[in-house]
């Protein structure tokens, strides 16, 4: 799939994330510290917002229930999640960020 222009990388605040629509997908776009992350939006566990909860340590905590995904890989890194949520590939364009639905391989 293209890659998909989601927002300026200034929108997206430092160890904070902002949520965004790709063809109608909902995503995270994260900043954790240096690092940029596109992850979905949706909680494995409840399916309420990801992009409304804390970022730490390259994981993003869900607001609802505390569960916490990696945000390299989606996977959960504590209860009550026991799924993971799909990654996505993720890039800056000049000021620019640009998404792209394909899972990360």
């Amino acid at each position: 799939m293209d890659m998909v222009k989601v927002c300026r990388y200034d929108k997206v605040p430092r160890d904070g994330a902002i949520a965004v629509q790709v063809d109608g997908t909902p995503v995270a776009v994260v900043r954790s510290g240096d690092n940029l992350y596109a992850i979905s939006d949706v909680c494995s566990h409840a399916e309420v917002s990801l992009s409304e909860g804390e970022i730490y340590d390259n994981t993003i905590e869900c607001w609802l229930h505390g569960s916490c995904f990696d945000l390299r890989t989606g996977e959960p890194t504590n209860p009550p999640a026991t799924e993971s949520v799909a990654t996505y590939r993720v890039e800056i364009d000049g000021d620019d960020i640009y998404v792209s639905l394909d899972p990360i391989a």
